[in-house]
Order: structure tokens, then C-alpha cells, then sequence
């Protein structure tokens, strides 16, 4: 079947998309281009949480983090910047962050984006209600709140995709100004004098991070032995270094119990029953789904206990005609997962051709810097046994291209099958690791041998050279 053309089992069919995420747009995208009536219900604006309050904002402000960083260390490279408050020997002296600014051009860009999303949406002929919607019964929608209230949609297809919220601490409830969640930063104006993060994870290293860069003294509460304790562990391992080296105070096996407000101060107060005074408070302590209150159980929809959609590698949840994507299913709670699943939810229910989702091939990048970026099977899961590997680590150090940048930190890791060498996982720390992590992805999903790897040119000076230096290194002679 061509991409364009639509399908006969399709063309019958009604479509009904809760939730218009990059799960619920691209479904509805697909369901669209298969030639479907396709009708999305979203309570927010189009692109959802992702683009309006999470991906899209945060990697925007980590974009503005990771220029000052560069800037922070541009006088190694013998760029100066004159008139500044510490003379022309410190760069970092010289510039400084106008947050409100910052924000404002946050915000602008996601609401771009969104009107982006629903002007494709629109010209695909996808019809979109504005509101609060819910699932009556395994094959209808309601709009029960907002623009389009009283709005009910039958469907012969239903997909949820209503996405997650920050989960919140009993004894620290957000008011928005001081006590923060990562949706919520972006309101502030002036950039904290102290900012004290609660959560070592994904959002609270990248937010502790870009916070750092942009020159706020940044305080990071972990409640593990180490940042980043679902990362790799030499990775966690780099970060930890850079953040303390760069002034960033980690306090380690640490767990918030209470955060409360003082006027302009917040107190965060730990288990172990020490405190830490700060101008604002950042809680990333992880997510829940929003999936209570919109008729899953009435629908014959399954949950987890932690309130997750169960679905199969296609998308499909316990009731006949219902699908789910994105992080309402607890899969693996990146947007491009996300929008997978919603597209392979479409080519499964319309009859298309559909492969399942193979989690092994995700790509993932923690947005801190230096970055890191990772695919496949991991060094922990080789090192236990679970996989039969083979491993070599190459500092970035040795790199002719990182020694002209001023980079000092990072590796890449690489990891092959035992015996055949075909390419099974990879961890790149570097700056832009999300970009360099691409060829490794591709030799996982397309399963290449380490020499196909190492057989294939780079650029010199490149960071991709340290890449196919890893693959000649793992060569499996005889093969």
C-alpha cells in the first residue's frame, strides 16, 4: 500500500482520539491519511503537555542554558569578552540571563508549535473539540467541559492519549511562585538566587542543570546514592562530577519530606530531618497519568495499580476498539514513543501494514550537559547476565574534535553481541549527544555488525570518529 493511498477497511471507519499529544496527533494524522473520519478531543491545545508545558518549553530553555555554558567556557578557547564585571578573563562575567525574556520566547515558541500542530490537523480534515472529554463506553466521546461541553462523538475507534501531570508531595504543594512544579518555572521572572530541586531523575537533572547554567546557585536532592539512578552508571557517574565541579551542591540519599514558604524563602525539610533554605523550590518527583474520571473502568478499559493503561505492543487495551498511547500507558514516557504508538494503534485498527513496538530501538537523551544519550541494551543488563555482550569505553578526552572544542568530559560506549558482534546498545555523554546518538540507534535497529560500523567513513575531526573507533575495537576476527 502506497503512503498516501487510503484504505478501503478505513474509509468505513470513525475515528475518536482523546488527548492531542504527539500520541493522540499523530494517530489522528495516520487515521486521517488512511482515508478515516477522525474527530480529536483535546483540553488543552493541540500538541498537549508536551509541546505547551513539557518537551518543547523545557528543551527551549535548556537551548538558552546550553549557549551560556558554551559561553561560560569560551575564554579556554581563547575568546574574550571586554567591559565585563570580572575583567576580559572571564567570559561567564560578562553575560547574563534576562529570564522574563528567557520565558517569554518559551512560551511564545510553544504556542507556535501547538497552532502548528492544529493547522496540520485542520488540513488533513481532522475535525478537533476544545475541552474536557471523556469515553462513554468503549465506542463514544463527550465533551463534558470547556468551548465544545455537551459535543458527543461516536466512534468505531477510540484511542486515549491523555498524557501525565507532576506528581505532587503531600506536605509541598505547588503555589506556583516559590514551591515549583517543572510546569510552572516558566512563570517566574527573575532567576532564583537558590534554587533547591527535589528529584535526582530525568527532569529534575535537567532542570538542576540548566538552572546552573544560566547562573542560579542550584541545590539537588537526591534520594539515591547517585543522580540519574535509572542511567547508565558511568554516565550518572560524569554528570555528578561536572555538577559539583560547576558548584552545584548534591546532597545524596537524601528524601524531601516537607517544603514550606516563608515570605521569599522555602524551606525543605528532609527525612533525616535537616534543612535547606532556598529562594524557590523545584518538585520532580516523577508523574501520574490522567487517566481517573474519564470512564476507563465503565469503558471495560484495564488499569495498573498505578493508574496506567494496560496495553499490548500494538497499542491495544482490554476493551475491543480501544487503543492507548503516550504516558497515560506507562510504556516508556518519551514523545516519540508516544507518537508510535499512536501511529501503530491507527495501522493496526485500520488494517495497515504494523510491526510492534520494539522498545530495544528507542533512543533516549537525559537534556543535561554534557548530555546523554543511550540506545538498547544497557552495560548493567550485560554485566547481570540478561544479555551476552561485548563493551568498550572510549573517553571523549582523546577525541581530536573534543580537544579543539574544549570538551572534557563524555565517552562513548558501545555494546555488541558476544560471538557475532552485531551491535546491541550504546551510551554517547557529550555535548549534542542527542545528534551523535543516531548512528548507533540505526546500526541497532537495522541490527549492523560492528565492522559494518567501523567500515563506514567518518569526518576528521569528527565525534562520530570515537564511534567507529569503539566498533574497530570491538572487530570480531574470523566474521
Amino acid at each position: 500500500m502506497s503512503p498516501t493511498s487510503a484504505s478501503p477497511i478505513a474509509q468505513r471507519q470513525r475515528v475518536a482520539v482523546l488527548g492531542g499529544g504527539p500520541g493522540g496527533y499523530e494517530a489522528a494524522l495516520v487515521a486521517a491519511q488512511l482515508g478515516a473520519d477522525v474527530t480529536v478531543v483535546e483540553r488543552q491545545g493541540l500538541g498537549g503537555s508536551t509541546v505547551l508545558t513539557d518537551v518543547v518549553p523545557s528543551k527551549t530553555l535548556i537551548a538558552t542554558a546550553e549557549t551560556m555554558a558554551t559561553v561560560g567556557g569560551a575564554s579556554e578557547l581563547g575568546v574574550r569578552f571586554p567591559g565585563g564585571p570580572t575583567g576580559d578573563t572571564e567570559p561567564a562575567g560578562a553575560v547574563s540571563v534576562d529570564l522574563a525574556r528567557v520565558h517569554q520566547r518559551v512560551k511564545s515558541l510553544a504556542l507556535s508549535q501547538s497552532a502548528d500542530v492544529r493547522a496540520r490537523l485542520e488540513k488533513e480534515g481532522v475535525r478537533i473539540l476544545s475541552g474536557d472529554g471523556r469515553l462513554d463506553g468503549p465506542h463514544a466521546l463527550v465533551v463534558a467541559d470547556g468551548p465544545d461541553a455537551g459535543e458527543r462523538v461516536e466512534a468505531d475507534i477510540v484511542l486515549v492519549s491523555t498524557g501525565s501531570s507532576p506528581r505532587t508531595l503531600p506536605d509541598a504543594q505547588p503555589d506556583g511562585e516559590r514551591i515549583l512544579t517543572w510546569k510552572q518555572v516558566y512563570d517566574i521572572e527573575e532567576l532564583p538566587e537558590h534554587l533547591v530541586v527535589v528529584g535526582s531523575g530525568v527532569t529534575g537533572a535537567e532542570f538542576a542543570s540548566a538552572y546552573d547554567a544560566l547562573g542560579a546557585h542550584v541545590t539537588l536532592v537526591s534520594s539515591r546514592d547517585r543522580v540519574l539512578p535509572g542511567e547508565d552508571a558511568d554516565a550518572a557517574e560524569v554528570l555528578e562530577e561536572v555538577f559539583r565541579r560547576r558548584g552545584m551542591d548534591v546532597v545524596s540519599r537524601s528524601r524531601a519530606e516537607k517544603v514550606e514558604r516563608h515570605g521569599d524563602t522555602v524551606t525543605v525539610t528532609l527525612s533525616d530531618g535537616r534543612t535547606l533554605e532556598g529562594s524557590h523550590c523545584l518538585v520532580a518527583v516523577g508523574a501520574i497519568p490522567n487517566t481517573a474520571g474519564i470512564g476507563l473502568e465503565e469503558a471495560g478499559v484495564w488499569t495498573s495499580e498505578s493508574g496506567h493503561v494496560d496495553v499490548d505492543k500494538v497499542s491495544r487495551t482490554s476493551a475491543r476498539g480501544v487503543y492507548a498511547a503516550g504516558d497515560c500507558t506507562g510504556v516508556f514516557p518519551l514523545a516519540s514513543v508516544a507518537a508510535m504508538q499512536g501511529r501503530i494503534a491507527m495501522w493496526h485498527a485500520l488494517g495497515d501494514t504494523v510491526s510492534p513496538l520494539r522498545l530495544r530501538t528507542v533512543s533516549s537523551t537525559v537534556f543535561t550537559s554534557p548530555e546523554i544519550a543511550t540506545v538498547g541494551w544497557t552495560q548493567k543488563q550485560i554485566d547481570s547476565g540478561e544479555a551476552q555482550g561485548e563493551i568498550v569505553k572510549l573517553p571523549l578526552s582523546t577525541n581530536a574534535r573534543a580537544k579543539m572544542l574544549g570538551i572534557h568530559d563524555g565517552f562513548v560506549k558501545l555494546f555488541c553481541r558476544s560471538g557475532s558482534g552485531t551491535v546491541i546498545g550504546g551510551v554517547v555523554v557529550a555535548p549534542r549527544a542527542s545528534e551523535l546518538i543516531f548512528p548507533l540507534t540505526l546500526a541497532v535497529e537495522k541490527r549492523l555488525n560492528v565492522d559494518d560500523v567501523a567500515h563506514a567513513f567518518t569526518v576528521y575531526p569528527s565525534l562520530t570518529g570515537s564511534l567507529a573507533e569503539a566498533a574497530r575495537q570491538l572487530h570480531v576476527t574470523g566474521q
